[in-house]
């Protein structure tokens, strides 16, 4: 299980994007994230015919290392730490691991 996944709303810790929110839009096997408006470069792109694209200078967002990231807690509006905790279901059935954040100890996925 991951502490951060996509759809998740985060805040950039580090680097030139620090300070960005977004949401994540993709998390690589490799330990980074894609997130949307976040570490956007000028990528110079040849046209395939095949494809359909056309050469140029595109904008393009890269993916950032999931250490510099934090997810973003909705009450504080302020990234905060994620930790993992199980929850008793009802009617005897397997406790369920859900992420919760550090600060206030509310769940994260309800």
């Amino acid at each position: 299980m991951q502490k951060i996944r996509k759809g998740d709303q985060v805040v950039v810790t580090t680097g030139r994007d620090k300070g960005k929110r977004g949401s994540v839009l993709r998390v690589y096997e490799s330990g980074k994230v894609l997130i949307e408006g976040v570490n956007r470069v000028k990528k110079h792109q040849r046209p395939n015919p095949v494809k359909g694209q056309t050469g140029g200078i595109i904008d393009k967002e890269m993916p950032v290392h999931i250490s510099n990231v934090m997810l973003v807690n909705p009450a504080t509006g302020k990234g905060d730490r994620v930790g993992f905790k199980f929850l008793e279901a009802q009617g005897g059935a397997t406790p369920r691991k859900v992420r919760f954040f550090k600060s206030n100890g509310e769940v994260v996925d309800a």
